[in-house]
């Protein structure tokens, strides 16, 4: 009984995914509402993205500092650009969203679902998956990729001036260091697939939010839990995912 539950709950799941898929584009047809939630899933976590790119980008720099030979030290900027941009800033954005919007979204559907306004939707004849679930998932996909070169620009800012406080380059030297390794390494097309993932786990981060919230029992009790697995469920998609899109990238690039 508990594989055949399993093996159940994994056919509703797929199924509500192609179906949150297919209804994405159409949300294009709401501008307004997509609007306003990729305005809750951006605005809520820019703070979050500041420290994390702070905080990234310092550390980073402190790490390869430390143990990068002298003389290897004229490529630490391009190391730390490289692992900034290919993993550190698309995972960091892809994490603080499934932590801050995986739990928002389960819980506000859940809410609506137990207090029956799916069901008054319904009645209504409007469809749950264009008016609710379309425009979150769609604004999802769109602000991954914009929350991504938020946490990059200042992951890099920060090793940067970490580097004129404690290194020996300007930041002119730092700059063109970036751009010159970026450039003659060759990889310009994994750092757009690098970004452009981010796109998957805005897919993967709403999709299980909105299921999870979609299919909420109980009262008060099922919106906590709800909000628990949104945001459990969230995490394990979003690195669960990366390892598999990391290693499609480095085969098509």
């Amino acid at each position: 009984m508990i594989l055949l539950r399993v093996f159940e709950n994994l056919g509703l799941a797929l199924h509500f995914a192609f179906r949150s898929l297919l209804s994405a584009p159409a949300a294009t047809l709401r501008p307004a509402e997509t609007l306003r939630q990729m305005h809750a899933f951006l605005v809520g976590s820019l703070p979050l993205g500041l420290v994390a790119g702070l905080t990234l980008g310092t550390v980073v720099w402190m790490h390869l500092n430390g143990v990068v030979g002298a003389e290897y030290r004229h490529k630490v900027p391009e190391y730390l650009a490289l692992a900034i941009l290919l993993e550190f800033a698309p995972l960091g954005a892809g994490l603080i969203v499934a932590g801050r919007s995986g739990a928002s979204l389960s819980a506000e559907l859940a809410a609506m679902k137990l207090t029956e306004q799916v069901d008054a939707l319904e009645m209504l004849g409007l469809s749950p998956w264009s008016h609710l679930i379309g425009p979150r998932v769609l604004a999802a996909m769109l602000s991954l990729p914009l929350l991504t070169v938020y946490v990059a620009f200042f992951a890099l800012g920060s090793s940067a001036l970490a580097e004129m406080l404690g290194g020996t380059l300007t930041w002119a030297q730092y700059q063109n260091d970036v751009i010159r390794g970026l450039i003659s390494s060759g990889m310009l097309a994994k750092l757009i697939a690098a970004t452009l993932k981010t796109v998957v786990f805005g897919f993967l981060v709403a999709t299980a939010g909105c299921f999870v919230g979609m299919t909420a029992v109980g009262g008060a009790e099922g919106v906590g839990q709800s909000a628990t697995s949104g945001v459990v469920w969230s995490i394990v998609l979003v690195l669960a995912s990366n390892v598999v899109l990391v290693k499609v990238i480095q085969s098509l690039t």
